[in-house]
């Protein structure tokens, strides 16, 4: 029955087609692109001068690039944490006997995903901002004014700062992932597990994390990777501000290509990104595995 419903080989090229094309304009073209005028020395307008490699090896020795990189990083290990981490924690909450109407939970869990980055971006920096913000308004009201401070200007503290709204937009997005995975799994499985008495934390470590690895490998493929080109509330809350103290790789690429118009060097800190990115995530990817592999779950 169905080898006779089968499509033929040239419907599934022709359905694929079209959406390959777009595909491949608009991810390898640019790419591609950003590579060629990576060797030019290119400030707008039809003149530009080949030099080489001169702009990587700029980019090699540009200490900002290579401090936005680690802000990179830094969100990435922060976002792992927390949208992963309290997604994880929030699906087996809502998974419990004890939690009713699990479906509202879902849909106003995943809700904040759904908001543009730049409006969220917008809403938490009238939480921080120093005169009408609802953080300072909250210090001053249990009696710590001493506390309050123009919280986007701390050098120290902005990168926990902006990393807080990305935390909490994207809890929702892992939540419904994961939640998909541990629906999936037989009930039956828990049942025996807690007559066993095991108890709601080796349930989930002994159980719940083994039998949804490779969901999660998922999600945390799709998290370094959104990480490591997170540019909209960087760019809305401090535009990598104040100095570089917050300053991220695309927000950094877009600074040198489109304020500095230098588009050549602008070109080269692109492939920089797609570079580094990429190795990241294979670097994340192996030692997932390496560990889910040496603890025997594979």
């Amino acid at each position: 029955m169905l080898k006779s419903i089968k499509p033929k080989g040239r419907t599934i090229f022709m359905f694929l087609l079209i959406p390959m094309i777009w595909y491949l304009f608009a991810v390898f073209v640019p790419l591609i692109t950003a590579l060629y005028y990576s060797f030019y020395e290119w400030k707008g307008g039809p003149q530009k001068t080949f030099n080489g490699l001169t702009n990587f090896n700029q980019l090699i020795h540009d200490t900002v690039f290579w401090q936005s990189f680690g802000h990179n990083i830094y969100l990435v290990l922060a976002c792992i944490i927390g949208q992963i981490g309290i997604a994880f924690v929030l699906v087996l909450m809502i998974n419990s006997r004890l939690v009713k109407l699990k479906g509202i939970h879902r849909t106003f869990g995943f809700f904040p995903s759904t908001i543009s980055a730049v409006c969220v971006g917008f809403v938490w920096k009238m939480i921080y901002d120093n005169k009408r913000g609802i953080l300072n308004w909250f210090l001053e009201t249990i009696g710590k004014e001493d506390k309050t401070q123009v919280w986007l200007n701390n050098t120290e503290l902005v990168m926990f700062l902006v990393a807080l709204p990305l935390i909490w937009q994207f809890i929702g997005y892992y939540m419904v992932i994961i939640l998909s995975a541990v629906s999936s799994v037989d009930t039956e499985i828990f049942e025996v597990a807690e007559l066993d008495g095991a108890n709601a934390f080796q349930r989930a470590i002994y159980i719940v994390l083994p039998l949804i690895k490779n969901t999660l490998l998922v999600c945390v493929t799709l998290c370094v990777s959104g990480n490591m080109k997170a540019f909209d509330h960087i760019y809305t809350m401090t535009e990598g501000g104040p100095g570089y103290s917050s300053m991220v790789m695309a927000m950094y690429g877009y600074k040198v290509s489109f304020q500095e118009m230098n588009l050549g060097y602008g070109s080269a800190v692109s492939v920089g990104i797609f570079v580094t990115s990429l190795t990241v995530i294979l670097v994340v990817q192996k030692v997932i595995k390496f560990y889910t592999r040496d603890a025997g779950v594979e």
